[in-house]
Formats: C-alpha cells, structure tokens, sequence
C-alpha cells in the first residue's frame, strides 16, 4: 500500500469518527430537554431507520442544526417535533434514505422520550423554553 493509498484510508477511518464526536459535542452542549429530544430521536434513527454510512454523518448533523436552531429561537421541542414525533422523525429520515420497517414498540419509545424531554406529562405542553 502507498503512502498515498494509507493516508487515503486514515482519512476515510477517522473522517466518521471525528464527525460523530463533533456532533455529540454539539448535542451535549443543548438544554437538557433538547439534549434529551436529540438522543431519542438518535436512538430511533439509529437503530430502527436505515441509513447508508454515506449520509450517517450529515443526518445526524442536520438533526443537531436544527435542535441549535430551535434553542437560539426559543422554538419548543414540540414545536419542532410536532405531536407526533415518529412521523416527524421518519420524514426527516425520508431525506436520507429509502425507509424501512419500524416496530410499534420503536415508535411508542420514541413518543415517551420526547413527552419527557419537554418536560411534561402532556403532549401539548413544553416547559424547556
């Protein structure tokens, strides 16, 4: 292997790395119900919406632009999420990917997550502005 073709697969090992740590630094740094809103929505991505190693990076970027976006606004979670945070996060899902199948109980997770990163035991209500 060149020194050529070993920086190029460096880069390519720790491009995703430092981009994912960037990230989590980024999402750290929200309001706690923010914070916590992102994590849930992460976790579904994650682990219930298929997404290609190509776009991994930039969804969850995006996904942290907008929760930023939200806080300098005083935009409520709610607000962001709507109240039905499984739709909301398959449609931002659908700007990566094909889709795929979500167990109910995925989907149930995700809406008791986001009920309580706004703080609430409402779904209307969101006390973290």
């Amino acid at each position: 292997m060149s020194d050529v073709e070993k920086t190029g697969f460096i880069a390519k090992m720790i491009g995703p790395k430092k981009r994912w740590r960037a990230y989590k630094a980024r999402v750290k740094e929200l309001p706690e119900g923010y914070r916590a809103a992102v994590e849930a929505i992460e976790r579904y991505l994650m682990h219930f919406v298929p997404i290609d190693a190509d776009s991994n990076a930039s969804t969850f970027e995006d996904l942290a632009d907008l929760f930023e976006q939200a806080v300098v606004n005083g935009t409520p979670i709610r607000d962001v999420v709507g109240e039905d945070p499984v739709e909301f996060a398959e449609a931002f899902a659908q700007n990566y990917t094909e889709g795929g199948y979500v167990p109910a109980r995925a989907r149930k997770q995700l809406a008791d997550d986001i009920t309580r990163a706004c703080g609430t035991g409402t779904a209307t209500q969101d006390k973290t502005v």
